[in-house]
């Protein structure tokens, strides 16, 4: 079973294995978290990304961190350069991030509400797909042994945590 927790602050700051960047399919770095990410991390992350690029929405590639604490960034492209998402690009790239994560043998992953900064999705519904799907994956055989949601202001913090604690005290 995979430990999930929400935190409130800057994804940059935390030392897990693996951080997750929302990324476009081209894997450019500007704005909201994959911004925060280069500015912290350095440029060398960005380059290694966009030689990895384009790929498919949905899909999602590992670089190196740079000067992050992290030692991975995985790049989970939610959108393409029309900005666009929904909740199949959401689900389908929150999953193929934990198995990057896995097959890199990761044990600890942090993840930003996926689509909500520039991607506009609403984040009640990023919330639940989200969890879900990283509840539904701990069920399978994977080494990943944390998961935290990094939110970066109080109301996304409070949804994803009433949103992890409603789908916790379900049966599964």
């Amino acid at each position: 079973m995979i430990d999930i927790e929400v935190y409130k602050g800057d994804i940059t700051q935390l030392e897990l294995d693996a951080l997750v960047n929302a990324a476009n399919n081209h894997l450019w770095m500007g704005a909201g978290v994959a911004g925060a990410i280069k500015r912290a991390g350095g440029r060398e992350i960005e380059a290694e990304a966009v030689s990895k690029g384009p790929i498919p929405v949905g899909h999602a590639v590992v670089t190196g961190a740079g000067r992050l604490k992290a030692r991975y960034i995985i790049h989970a492209a939610v959108m393409g350069l029309d900005l666009a998402t929904d909740a199949g690009k959401i689900r389908q790239t929150t999953r193929n991030s934990l198995l990057r994560a896995n097959e890199l043998g990761i044990a600890s992953l942090a993840f930003p509400a996926l689509g909500t900064g520039v991607g506009g999705f609403p984040i009640d519904e990023c919330a639940r797909i989200m969890i879900g799907e990283v509840l539904t994956y701990s069920s399978e055989k994977t080494g990943l042994k944390k998961v935290v949601f990094a939110l970066f202001n109080e109301k996304a913090y409070r949804v994803f945590k009433q949103e992890l604690d409603r789908q916790s005290a379900k049966p599964f």
